[in-house]
C-alpha cells in the first residue's frame, strides 16, 4: 500500500521522530515533540502528525517504535512501558478510525525495533557530522527515531523480518 513510515525514539523529554520518503527507501528526521515528564502525553500529537500526512496525500502505514531493551535482550521496565505506550496508541487509533470526522485514512502497523545504542549511534553520526556536541540535544532523539525507522525500512526491503 502506498504511503509512508514513521520511526518514534520515546523518550521523558522529548519523542523524537522520523519519518521516510513515499518510495520507503530511507528516513529522514521530522523532528521532536516535547514531552513534559511521561510520553504518554503526546498521543494527540502523534495523532494529528498521522492526520495531517494522510491530508497531505502520504498516509502513515507503519510506525516503526523503539524498544529500549536491555544489554542481555531481556525486556526491562523502559521496554514494557514502550509496549504498553504502543498498545495504548493503536486502541486510540483504533477510536480514530471509527470517527466518522477521522482523517487518518488507514490504521498503521505497530513494529518494534530493538533501539540499544541508537543514542550512541545517533550521537557519533552526529560527531561525523561536525555537529557540536552542544547542539546534540536538540537533534539527538531524533536522530535516534531515523535510526530506528531506517532499520526497519532496511529490514523490510531486505524481508530479513516480517512487519
Amino acid at each position: 500500500m502506498p504511503g509512508i513510515w514513521l520511526g518514534l525514539d520515546l523518550g521523558n523529554a522529548r519523542v523524537g521522530v522520523a519519518a521516510s520518503n513515499p518510495e520507503r527507501s530511507f528516513a529522514y528526521p521530522e523532528g521532536n515533540i516535547r514531552v513534559y515528564g511521561d510520553y504518554f502525553q503526546v498521543f494527540d500529537d502523534v495523532l494529528d502528525l498521522i492526520e495531517d500526512k494522510a491530508e497531505e496525500g502520504t498516509p502513515v502505514t507503519a510506525i516503526a517504535i523503539g524498544l529500549p531493551l536491555q544489554m542481555d535482550g531481556s525486556a526491562g521496565s523502559s521496554a514494557k512501558k514502550a509496549q504498553r505506550w504502543a498498545k495504548s496508541l493503536r486502541r486510540r487509533l483504533e477510536s480514530e478510525m471509527e470517527d466518522q470526522d477521522s482523517h487518518i485514512g488507514v490504521m498503521p502497523d505497530i513494529i518494534f525495533i530493538d533501539e540499544r545504542l541508537t543514542t550512541v549511534d545517533a550521537h557519533r553520526r552526529l560527531f561525523d557530522a561536525n555537529v557540536s556536541s552542544k547542539q546534540h540535544r536538540a537533534v539527538v532523539d531524533q536522530q535516534s527515531a531515523v535510526e530506528i525507522l531506517q532499520t526497519a525500512l532496511d529490514r523490510a526491503r531486505d524481508n530479513t523480518e516480517e512487519f
